[in-house]
C-alpha cells in the first residue's frame, strides 16, 4: 500500500522521521509576503493604467449616436473611416461615439436643410460653389457655414482609352476647344468630329464647376457668344449623373468621338469595375476647379457637437487621409495615392487650379443657365413687300430668298420643345387694310399640323414664300398686332420673343396705318418688365442701314436687339447675342 499523507499532521512523514522541509516552508512564506505584496502593488498599478488609458474609452454611460450624410462618391470611403473610429472607442461624456454615414446627393440634402427637415448631425457636401449658388436662394438662407474640406477631386475631360488617341488631331484638351466642339452655331469646327456630353449644373457640383471653369475661360478669352452656343447645345445633351455619362462614353456614336466632363474620382471609380473599355482623364491645359468636399457641422446638442467636432479631427488624421486617396480622391492639398497613376489613365500631379469665382459669379452663372433653358416661344414676322424680290448683289439670291436661308439657319439652333409660328408681312396681305397673315399658328415645333411636324411645316412654307410685287411694308400695323396677341398669350416658363426678318426699309405703309411715333409709344406701354417679351430683329440686304434708327428704336423700346447682316454667315452670331441677351432680360441695359 501507498503511503498517506498527512500533512496537516506532521508534513506527510512518519512522526518518527525528521522534518528537514519545515525550515524551508518557513522560508517560502517569508518570501511569499514580500511577494504577494508585489503582486497587490502590480494589480493596483494596473488598475490606474487601465483607468488612465481607458479615460478616452468610458462606455458606462453607452453610446453616442453621430448621424453623418454625405454624397454618394465619398460616402464609401467614409464609412470605412467610420468604422475604424468607432472601433477605437472615442468617449464623449462617458459615451462611446458610434457613427453611421448615409449617403444623399447634397442638393437635396441642402433642400431638406432649408426645410428644416434634416436628419443628419454632420454632413460632408462635395462642392463649396454647390453651398454657395444654394445660399443665395431663400431656401439657403438655413445653411450653416462650412467648417473645412477632407478632400478634392478636380473636374477634368474625359473620354474612353481607345478614342483618347482619336482627339490629338482635333480637340486639346482645354475648355476652349470644349466650348468650340459643343457651339452649336460653329458647324464647320471640331463639333462635326466630336460630340461633347455634361452633367445638369442645377443638379451635379461637378457639372456646375465644368460650366463656371468654362464661362471664366470663355469671358477672358472674348467667346461669350461661342459659350452661349455651346451651352445652348449641351443643354440637350445632359447625362443624369457621372455614372450615367461615363458609361455613354464608350457607346459609338456614328464617326463622332464622345468627350465628357466629370471629377476624376467618379472615373477612377468608373474604372474599379474594370469595363471593357475603361475611361481616361483629360486635363484641361487652361487649368481647373475641384470638387472640395466640405464639412458642415448641423447639431446644436452639445454632446453630439463634441462628437461631431472629434470625428471631424479624425478625419484630418494620416490613416483617413490614406483611405480617401485609396479611393480615388486627393488630400484637401491636392496629393494623390497610387490609386491615380500614370498607369491607370491619370496625372499624379496636382493640376493647375483656376481662380474659384465668387459667390455673384457663381450665382449670375445658375441663373444664366436656368434661362438658357427656359423653353421658346417665337413668333417670326417676315417681309414679304416688293423689295423682297429684287436681287443681292454677289450671291445669286433674292433677298427674299436669303431671308428664308436666315431662318432656316435660325430654326436650327432651337430644340424641339420650342414653339413658334410664322407671319408674313406687307400692305393688304390679308384683306383689305390687313397688313399681316398668319401662314403657321405659334405652337410646339414637335406637335403635328395636318399630318406633319410644325418644324416641317414652317421649313416647307419658308422654302414657298413669295415677295407680293406690289405690296409696301406695312411693318408697324403688324408688329402691334403680334406684339398685342404675345402679351395676351405669354407663358412664364418659357421665353417669349417677336423675331423680325426684314429687308430693312422700315415702315412704308401708303394707307397711312400706325406710325412711327405711335408703335414706340405702344410698345413702351405695354413692355412688362415682369412678364418680358423681347423683339429680335434682323435685316438683310443693301437697303437695310437706311431704316437702323427706327428698327433699333423698336427693338430697344422692348429690351431687345436689332441687327444688320452684312453676309447670311453673320446670322449665327445674331441668333446667339439673341439669345444671350435674353440671359439678362429685363435688365440688358443697365
Amino acid at each position: 500500500m501507498g503511503r498517506h499523507r498527512t500533512d496537516e499532521l506532521d508534513g506527510g512523514y512518519r512522526a518518527n522521521e525528521p522534518s528537514p522541509r519545515r525550515r524551508a516552508r518557513r522560508g517560502r512564506g517569508r518570501v511569499l509576503v514580500p511577494l504577494a505584496g508585489a503582486v497587490a502593488l502590480a494589480v493596483l498599478l494596473g488598475v490606474a493604467a487601465f483607468v488612465i488609458f481607458n479615460r478616452d474609452h468610458d462606455c458606462t454611460g453607452g453610446k453616442l449616436a453621430l448621424r453623418v450624410v454625405a454624397t454618394p462618391d465619398i460616402q464609401p470611403a467614409l464609412s470605412r473611416i467610420a468604422g475604424n473610429y468607432n472601433k477605437a472607442m472615442h468617449s464623449i461624456d462617458s459615451k462611446c461615439v458610434e457613427v453611421t454615414v448615409t449617403k444623399e446627393a447634397a442638393a437635396r440634402t441642402a433642400n431638406a436643410l432649408a426645410a428644416g427637415k434634416v436628419g443628419a448631425d454632420f454632413w460632408v457636401a462635395d462642392s463649396s460653389l454647390l453651398m454657395e449658388s444654394l445660399r443665395t436662394t431663400p431656401a439657403g438662407e438655413a445653411l450653416p457655414q462650412i467648417d473645412s474640406s477632407i478632400a478634392t477631386s478636380p473636374v477634368v475631360l474625359a473620354a474612353a482609352k481607345a478614342a483618347a488617341t482619336k482627339l490629338s488631331g482635333t480637340l486639346q484638351p482645354s475648355w476652349a476647344a470644349m466650348i468650340s466642339a459643343a457651339n452649336v452655331a460653329n458647324v464647320d469646327g471640331p463639333g462635326k468630329k466630336v460630340r461633347v456630353l455634361a452633367l445638369d449644373p442645377q443638379k451635379n457640383s461637378a457639372g456646375l464647376a465644368a460650366l463656371l471653369a468654362a464661362a471664366g475661360t470663355a469671358k477672358e478669352a472674348g467667346q461669350d457668344k461661342a459659350l452661349v452656343g455651346a451651352l445652348k447645345e449641351l443643354s440637350g445633351a445632359l447625362a443624369s449623373d457621372s455614372t450615367a455619362l461615363l458609361a455613354s462614353l464608350t457607346v459609338k456614336s456614328g464617326s463622332k468621338v464622345p468627350v465628357g466632363v466629370t471629377s476624376e474620382q467618379a472615373i477612377y471609380a468608373h474604372n474599379t469595375k474594370k469595363p471593357e473599355a475603361p475611361v481616361v482623364a483629360l486635363y484641361p491645359k487652361e487649368g481647373t476647379l475641384s470638387l472640395d468636399y466640405p464639412v458642415t457641422i448641423l447639431t446644436k446638442d452639445p454632446a453630439v457637437l463634441k462628437a461631431a467636432t472629434d470625428f471631424k479631427q479624425d478625419l484630418n488624421t494620416e490613416s483617413a487621409k490614406k483611405t480617401l486617396r485609396e479611393a480615388g480622391f486627393r488630400s484637401a492639398d491636392g496629393k494623390a495615392g497610387t490609386a491615380l497613376s500614370e498607369d491607370k489613365g491619370f496625372t499624379p500631379e496636382t493640376p493647375a487650379a483656376l481662380d474659384p469665382p465668387d459667390t455673384a459669379t457663381v450665382t449670375r452663372m445658375v441663373q444664366t443657365w436656368s434661362r438658357l433653358n427656359l423653353g421658346t416661344r417665337l413668333l417670326t414676322l417676315l417681309d414679304v413687300s416688293g423689295t423682297m424680290a429684287l436681287p443681292v448683289p454677289g450671291t445669286g439670291m433674292t433677298r427674299m430668298q436669303a431671308i428664308n436661308k436666315i431662318a432656316t439657319e435660325g430654326l436650327g439652333l432651337f430644340p424641339a420643345g420650342s414653339e413658334m409660328g410664322l407671319w408674313t408681312f406687307s400692305t393688304h396681305l390679308d384683306g383689305q387694310n390687313k397688313d399681316w397673315k398668319e401662314l403657321v399658328s405659334v405652337g410646339p415645333l414637335a406637335e403635328s399640323i395636318d399630318g406633319s411636324l410644325r418644324k416641317e411645316a414652317l421649313v416647307k412654307t419658308f422654302a414657298q414664300i413669295q415677295a407680293k410685287s406690289t405690296g409696301d411694308t406695312g411693318l408697324n400695323d403688324t408688329v402691334k398686332a403680334a406684339y398685342g396677341q404675345l402679351t395676351k398669350t405669354f407663358q412664364e416658363d418659357k421665353v417669349n420673343t417677336l423675331l423680325i426678318l426684314t429687308d430693312g426699309a422700315g415702315n412704308d405703309d401708303p394707307d397711312g396705318g400706325v406710325k412711327n411715333p405711335e408703335i414706340l409709344q405702344y410698345l413702351k406701354k405695354t413692355y412688362n418688365p415682369k412678364k418680358p417679351i423681347s423683339i429680335l430683329l434682323i435685316a438683310f440686304g443693301p437697303d437695310a442701314k437706311k431704316g437702323k434708327t427706327q428698327m433699333e428704336a423698336l427693338a430697344k423700346a422692348t429690351g431687345g436687339e436689332a441687327y444688320i447682316a452684312e453676309n447670311i454667315l453673320q446670322v449665327r452670331d445674331f441668333f446667339l447675342q439673341g439669345m444671350e441677351r435674353r440671359l439678362c432680360t429685363p435688365n440688358c441695359d443697365g
